[in-house]
């Protein structure tokens, strides 16, 4: 809110916490004068931060687990794929192993009925005595040459089966081993298949936690803004019920853009602290007036530790400026004076002729700039830093 964050508290450690429930933001209007405690609502927006950080740790595991499942479901699938491959290549060289199969059994078939018509023809020669073949050639050359005809048609038919038995036996041989070899790989490529449904399985579901927690972190931002509306609703009520009038001016009071314009405590200023800060702008004020600004960063100088920090160093502190415009002065609310446990300071822009204020200020509506009429009563027991 409107002070520096202690750097421990500020940069909270991020807590694995889990819980699924959402608390609802009661935004209630302070009663007149009731104190308005800007740390409260920035303990509950640090709450809810530690809880998305917890939600993004658990995120971040499952990010981390699904890439893990992923990496194993990518190797599976190459294997599978590698399996498929030589399924392919075996059941290739299978489907040409029966065409040759289906074509050597119809030379089979060929060759029997020629040996069928061959065997018949020899079958009526036996009928017939050597005799009479001998007393049925013209010369003795003759009937050598017919005995010589039958014994080397006996031998072709012989050489032929003997051929084909061969033949038949070798295919029949790599049929069976490319069966068993197809077997195999076939049983190989189902229990990769069925692994890497697993794993798709185990993945998909990592995922969906993974969305779970995201939704979450989503309700999570929408709660702090919640808080920082309700946060804001209480800062104006608290301002008004001290009969302090505050009102923008349309700019940011000339603080730098380079942290104006970049997220609330998102870097440090020139002094250490954090931008978008009331301390930061009154720093920054006070130095760009001429004025001395120590550094009273490391952005743990809470608005309640300057005054001492201003005697320490020597820098005036006392009470309420003469009438005027006073260069260089800066006041301040101390913790409990209903700016919350880590005070609160803004520039002092006009002293009125009856003792109220005119300042600039940085955080009294949440991280954003604006000026402030500031009641003489009011104005009676802060305490002014004359730099």
């Amino acid at each position: 809110m409107i002070q520096i964050k202690i750097s421990t508290k500020k940069l909270v450690t991020r807590s694995a916490i889990v819980a699924m429930a959402v608390f609802m933001v009661v935004t209630t209007t302070a009663a007149p004068f009731s104190p308005v405690y800007a740390d409260t609502y920035d303990d509950r927006i640090n709450a809810v931060q530690a809880e998305i950080g917890g939600y993004q740790s658990q995120i971040a595991s499952l990010r981390a687990q699904s890439d893990t499942l992923q990496n194993a479901l990518n190797v599976l699938t190459a294997e599978k794929n590698t399996i498929q491959a030589q399924v392919n290549l075996s059941q290739a060289k299978y489907d040409k192993l029966v065409i040759e199969i289906e074509a050597n059994e119809k030379k089979l078939a060929d060759q029997q009925a020629a040996l069928t018509v061959t065997i018949g023809d020899l079958a009526s020669e036996a009928d017939t005595s050597p005799i009479e073949v001998l007393a049925g050639s013209s010369t003795v050359g003759e009937y050598v040459s017919r005995q010589e005809y039958r014994s080397s048609i006996q031998d072709q038919v012989q050489s032929s089966i003997t051929e084909i038995t061969k033949i038949q036996e070798e295919l029949a041989a790599q049929k069976t081993e490319i069966e068993r070899v197809l077997a195999d790989q076939t049983a190989q490529r189902d229990s990769l298949a069925q692994k890497e449904s697993e794993q798709a399985g185990l993945l998909a579901q990592t995922q969906g936690q993974e969305a779970s927690y995201q939704s979450i972190v989503a309700t999570k931002n929408a709660e702090i803004n919640q808080i920082r509306s309700a946060q804001a609703a209480a800062y104006a009520a608290y301002a008004n019920s001290h009969s302090n009038v505050m009102y923008g001016s349309g700019t940011n009071g000339g603080y730098p853009d380079v942290w104006a314009n970049a997220p609330q405590d998102s870097m440090a200023d020139s002094w250490g602290m954090y931008n978008r800060e009331c301390v930061s702008y009154v720093a920054w004020k006070v130095n760009s007036v001429g004025h001395y600004m120590p550094y009273w960063g490391n952005k743990v100088a809470n608005a309640t530790n300057w005054p001492n920090l201003a005697r320490d160093a020597g820098i005036p502190v006392g009470g309420r400026p003469a009438a005027g415009n006073p260069v260089g002065v800066a006041v301040v609310w101390q913790a409990g004076q209903g700016m919350g446990s880590y005070g609160h300071v803004a520039y002092v822009d006009i002293v009125n002729g009856d003792g109220s204020l005119e300042v600039s200020q940085y955080n009294v509506i949440h991280g954003q700039f604006n000026r402030m009429h500031v009641s003489a009563s009011d104005a009676s027991w802060l305490t002014y830093i004359y730099f």
